[in-house]
């Protein structure tokens, strides 16, 4: 009966590790160099960032399986429980810009940047924020 509550404790241990080196992750992303998107930038595209996932969610010119994975995206955005719960300051929301990022990232390079800029609901500023939050080539 003892090892299966060491393999239980193992298990837990090594899920708070994985916890932990996450949080240290995102909090170094958070800091990195002046050019870099911030999380303060990022969550001020959040509105445009949701019209945009939904835009292309329902474009029926973009293949099954990214409108899927943009559909997964909202339905993680939705969900009341985080990986990094919200009330813990700067990491709360680093892990929802976190997945928004690598979705679009995931989808802009499937799609094509034109996509992202046919469906951009906000300014030329924030699209240009969004391009270097998904990482993306600096437009023509």
């Amino acid at each position: 009966m003892s090892s299966w509550w060491q393999l239980g404790l193992s298990i837990a241990g090594g899920l708070v590790l994985a916890w932990a080196l996450l949080i240290v992750t995102l909090l170094v992303a958070a800091r990195r160099g002046p050019d870099q998107v911030t999380l303060q930038g990022a969550l001020r595209l959040l509105p445009d960032v949701v019209r945009l996932v939904r835009r292309l969610a329902v474009d029926p010119d973009l293949p099954r399986g990214i409108r899927w994975r943009l559909w997964l995206l909202l339905g993680y955005l939705l969900l009341p429980v985080d990986l990094v719960p919200d009330f813990l300051p700067v990491v709360g929301y680093a892990d929802d810009a976190l997945v928004i990022a690598l979705v679009l990232r995931s989808v802009a390079r499937a799609a094509g940047v034109d996509a992202l800029e046919r469906h951009w609901p906000g300014t030329p500023e924030g699209l240009a924020a969004v391009r270097r939050l998904v990482r993306l080539d600096a437009p023509r």
